[in-house]
């Protein structure tokens, strides 16, 4: 996947600078933080880089936010859109995913709000095997019987409807620690919460969660 400058309203193509951006000795060069500051000094393979290696994740995120395939695709489009303009105000000041999943989940929420977008349990396959490390979570290896394929089905819609079910930075929060592997420091740079606040925010979470599955443990 690559943007066109043109399409991001960048006008003529911007040649690179070959001065190192300002902080890039700070960083490890290899770092997307790094990448992200050549970007801002007019790296436009850089960008490029960047969009390749984080728009299938971000695609997957946002469908996890949304529950539409389509709706998905072109909000992460959006949110390359916005990263590559706002590229002369980054400040490696967190971790670019960070960055990032802010942007991502702004919009996610701001088109929930704004289009009235229910998203419905059986549309959001939350715990379908994921394409990117092909893992399916709380799924058991090996056969199973009839009976068990059953309840793994009935519970798998039973988490779907109970995480879409939760408040909205709850749910936000769970898919970015569960679905994204995201720690509690960077859900609370994403939230604007402290460390402790998102902590208290995912155990309120895995507790409603838990109380509403008891009868699948």
């Amino acid at each position: 996947m690559v943007l066109d400058s043109t399409a991001l309203g960048a006008g003529s193509a911007v040649q690179p600078d070959s001065r190192p951006a300002p902080g890039t000795d700070l960083l490890d060069p290899e770092s997307d933080a790094a990448i992200m500051l050549r970007v801002a000094a007019g790296d436009e393979a850089g960008f490029n880089y960047l969009v390749e290696k984080y728009h299938r994740p971000m695609i997957h995120f946002l469908f996890r936010m949304v529950g539409n395939q389509a709706i998905a695709e072109e909000l992460s489009q959006e949110v390359f859109l916005r990263v590559y303009r706002a590229r002369d105000s980054y400040r490696a000041e967190a971790k670019f995913t960070t960055w990032l999943y802010r942007i991502a989940t702004n919009l996610a929420v701001n088109h929930a709000r704004d289009t009235k977008h229910e998203r419905m349990a059986k549309t959001v396959y939350l715990d379908e095997p994921d394409t990117e490390t092909g893992t399916a979570p709380d799924v058991a290896d090996g056969e199973m019987t009839a009976e068990q394929s059953l309840l793994r089905d009935e519970r798998m819609t039973a988490i779907r409807k109970h995480v879409m079910a939760l408040p909205e930075r709850q749910r936000m929060a769970v898919l970015m620690h569960k679905y994204q592997g995201m720690d509690y420091r960077q859900i609370g740079e994403v939230l604007k919460l402290s460390e402790s606040a998102t902590k208290s925010l995912l155990f309120r979470a895995y507790q409603t969660l838990r109380d509403k599955l008891k009868d699948f443990v």
